[in-house]
C-alpha cells in the first residue's frame, strides 16, 4: 500500500481546491504532498504530526503546510472505536505557490506572501486573533466561485503573511529525505505508537515493525524525529494525559496508569521533566485560566 499522494489534489482546470470533509475520524495515514496545504479542525481531537513534531489538536487547530512536508491529523482512539458516534470536520484548501501563474508569483507584490511560503516548509501553526480572523475567512470562501474565490484566497494569505501570530512547528525542514519508503516507515511507527501508547511498548517491537535492528531503528528514528524513541513515547504520553487533565473527569493517580506510567512516581516525575510543574499544578492553572476567560 502506498501512502504517499503521488497525483495533484488540484485538477488542471482550477487554480485551487477548497473541501470541507465529515467523516467519522480524519485520515490516519502520515502522507506527503506537493501542494501548499491550509487546515482549519472544525471539529475533532487527536494528535497532529507534522515532520518531527507530535502535539494535541483540537477543534480550531489552524495549520499550514508547504509542499512535500510530511503530515497527519491523527484522531484519538475513541474515534476507531465500533460504536463510536463522534465525526470530525475539517475544512482543507490545497494550492500551490504559482497558482497565479509564474509571472505575478516572481513580481515585488508578492514578496511577503512568498515569504510566507517559505516559512510553510517548517509548518505553520496560526493563532490568537489572527486564527480567528482566516477561519471565518475560510467558511466564506467556501461558497465563493470565480475571481470572487481567487481574489478572497489572496486575501487570506495576505493576512497569514503580514501576521506575527504564525509560530514554526518543526525544528527543520528535511524535504530531501521525505521519500516514500520514510514516510510509510514512519506511519507504521506512528500508527503502532497511537494505538498502543496506553500499554507498554518494546523497542524491539517497534524496530521489528520496519524491519530494523533496535540499534539501527534507533539511530533512524532519532535523525527523523530529533530525539530518541522513549523521548518521543514519552511526550506523547504527557500529551494525551494534558488532555485528561483538562476533562476533569479522573483524577491524576489515575491518568497516569491511563497514559501508559507504571508507577505513579514515575508518571509525577516524567510530566514535570516535559512540562516543568507537577500535573496537579498543570489542572489547577489551566482551571484558573479557563475560569477567567468565562470572566471575560
Amino acid at each position: 500500500m502506498k501512502h504517499v499522494i503521488s497525483k495533484s489534489a488540484i485538477p488542471e482546470t482550477k487554480a485551487f481546491v477548497i473541501k470541507k470533509i465529515d467523516a467519522p475520524y480524519f485520515d490516519p495515514t502520515f502522507h506527503l504532498h506537493p501542494e501548499f496545504q491550509l487546515s482549519f479542525v472544525i471539529k475533532g481531537e487527536g494528535t497532529r504530526f507534522v515532520g518531527d513534531n507530535a502535539k494535541s489538536f483540537r477543534a480550531g487547530d489552524l495549520v499550514l503546510t508547504g509542499p512535500n512536508l510530511p503530515h497527519v491529523w491523527r484522531s484519538d482512539n475513541k474515534y476507531f472505536e465500533k460504536n463510536s458516534q463522534l465525526s470530525t470536520t475539517v475544512i482543507v484548501i490545497y494550492f500551490h505557490d504559482h497558482f497565479l501563474g509564474e509571472t505575478l508569483h516572481q513580481k515585488e507584490e508578492m514578496e511577503s506572501i512568498n515569504r510566507l511560503f517559505q516559512k510553510s516548509e517548517r509548518g505553520l501553526e496560526v493563532i490568537g486573533a489572527t486564527k480567528t480572523t482566516v477561519c471565518k475567512m475560510m467558511r466564506v470562501l467556501l461558497n465563493l466561485t470565480g475571481m470572487d474565490s481567487i481574489l478572497h484566497l489572496l486575501k487570506i494569505l495576505d493576512v497569514l503573511a503580514k501576521s506575527n501570530e504564525c509560530n514554526f512547528i518543526t525544528h527543520n525542514h528535511l524535504a530531501s529525505s521525505n521519500t516514500e519508503a520514510e514516510t510509510n516507515r514512519m506511519n507504521k511507527v506512528y500508527g503502532y505508537v497511537m494505538k498502543n501508547f496506553r500499554q507498554k511498548i518494546k523497542l524491539e517491537e517497534v524496530a521489528a515493525l520496519v524491519n530494523m535492528t533496535r540499534t539501527s531503528f534507533s539511530r533512524y528514528f532519532r535523525s527523523r524525529v530529533n530525539k530518541s524513541f522513549s523521548d518521543f513515547l514519552k511526550e506523547i504520553r504527557i500529551e494525551y494525559a494534558c488532555k485528561l487533565l483538562h476533562e476533569e473527569k479522573m483524577n491524576i493517580d489515575s491518568i497516569g496508569y491511563e497514559c501508559g506510567f507504571q508507577t505513579l512516581s514515575n508518571f509525577n516525575k516524567q510530566f514535570k521533566n516535559v512540562m516543568k510543574k507537577q500535573p496537579h499544578t498543570y489542572r489547577n492553572e489551566y482551571l484558573h485560566v479557563l475560569a477567567d476567560s468565562y470572566r471575560d
